[in-house]
C-alpha cells in the first residue's frame, strides 16, 4: 500500500506541473525535436521570458534536457514519448468538447499531426 501512495503523489505532482496550457504547448512544440527558446517563442507565440520559466520548471522536474551552445540555450524532450502522452488525453476532451465546438480539437489534431479517431 505505500508504494501506491507513493507513486500515486508522484504522479499528482507530474499533473500539477503539466496542467498549463502553455507547458502542455511547448511539451508538444519540442516533439519535433530539439529547439532554442526563441524558436519555442515563435512557434509558440509566447514571451521568451515566460517560455524560459516553463522550461526551468520542465527541467527541474527532468522533462526536459538544455544542451547549451554559446548564448544559446537548446531543449529536448527527456522522454519524447511524453508528447504522445499528452496527445493520448485528446480522446477524454473530445467527450466535453464535442457537445460545444469540435473544430477546436480537429484543428489541433491537425496541427499536432494527430489522426482524428472519432470522426464526426
Amino acid at each position: 500500500m505505500p508504494s501506491r501512495l507513493i507513486v500515486s503523489r508522484e504522479l499528482a505532482d507530474l499533473f500539477r506541473l503539466l496542467a498549463h496550457a502553455d507547458r502542455l504547448r511547448l511539451i508538444e512544440d519540442l516533439r519535433g525535436g530539439e529547439k532554442d527558446v526563441t524558436g519555442i517563442a515563435q512557434s509558440l507565440d509566447l514571451p521568451a521570458t515566460r517560455v524560459s520559466q516553463h522550461l526551468a520548471l520542465l527541467r527541474a522536474q527532468r522533462l526536459v534536457e538544455e544542451r547549451r551552445d554559446g548564448r544559446n540555450h537548446f531543449y529536448r524532450l527527456s522522454h519524447p514519448h511524453l508528447a504522445e502522452w499528452v496527445l493520448d488525453a485528446l480522446p477524454f476532451i473530445d467527450i466535453r468538447q464535442r457537445l460545444e465546438d469540435a473544430d477546436h480539437i480537429d484543428t489541433a489534431r491537425a496541427l499536432w499531426g494527430v489522426p482524428d479517431r472519432n470522426p464526426h
